[in-house]
């Protein structure tokens, strides 16, 4: 798990403002504070580490190159957030790529040594089981649980990210999870392993 000292809105805006007046250095700043987000968020969406690295960048470039129309009532991290979101989802349905895979499913440990061989084995199997589910979701939808589930996001936040009213976010969400569900017993008679997680990359 990442974690960096949480950031209020006035200091983003502070150095939203030393960007816009020319130093770079602000920027740097920002890239460094968000970049472990952006770039979890980005992997989660397009499965993998070097389309994930290219899409930071690019989130970060395309944050930079707008940062005048940045409307300074929002969240700093929720605006970059919500760029990486759109373009990862442009990504996707560029390829129509139908896999994702995650470096960490949503499993809480509480041994103190870790989970044994052959329960290592069962949370493996499950959790390639759960990543062939989420990228059977078309890309919004995908992006709407994992805003919810992995990175704890409000509907309120999910709706802002994904620019879509409220009551949108919550009827994908229940369509998303229904669908998981069904799939998943299928296959499956226990229940779908997917609980609620604390942000991984660090606080918004």
């Amino acid at each position: 798990m990442f974690a960096t000292p949480q950031a209020t809105h006035e200091d983003e805006l502070e150095w939203v403002v030393r960007v816009r007046q020319g130093d770079k250095n602000a920027f740097a700043y920002l890239v460094e504070k968000y970049q472990n987000a952006v770039y979890n968020l980005c992997y989660r969406m397009l499965g993998n580490p070097g389309d994930a690295e290219d899409a930071a960048q690019e989130s970060f470039l395309r944050a930079y190159k707008a940062l005048d129309r940045y409307d300074q009532k929002r969240k700093f991290s929720t605006w970059i957030l919500s760029i990486a979101t759109h373009y990862c989802i442009d990504q996707l349905r560029k390829r129509r790529l139908l896999t994702l895979s995650f470096d960490a499913m949503p499993y809480l440990d509480v041994s103190e040594k870790g989970p044994g061989p052959e329960t290592r084995l069962v949370m493996d199997e499950r959790r390639d089981q759960v990543r062939r589910l989420l990228a059977t979701l078309n890309e919004k939808d995908r992006a709407a649980v994992i805003l919810r589930y992995w990175y704890d996001y409000s509907y309120d936040e999910i709706a802002e990210v994904l620019s879509l009213t409220n009551s949108a976010v919550k009827s994908r969400l229940h369509r998303a999870r229904r669908a998981l569900a069904r799939a998943w017993a299928a296959q499956e008679p226990q229940p779908l392993p997917v609980q609620r997680m604390p942000y991984e990359a660090q606080s918004l």
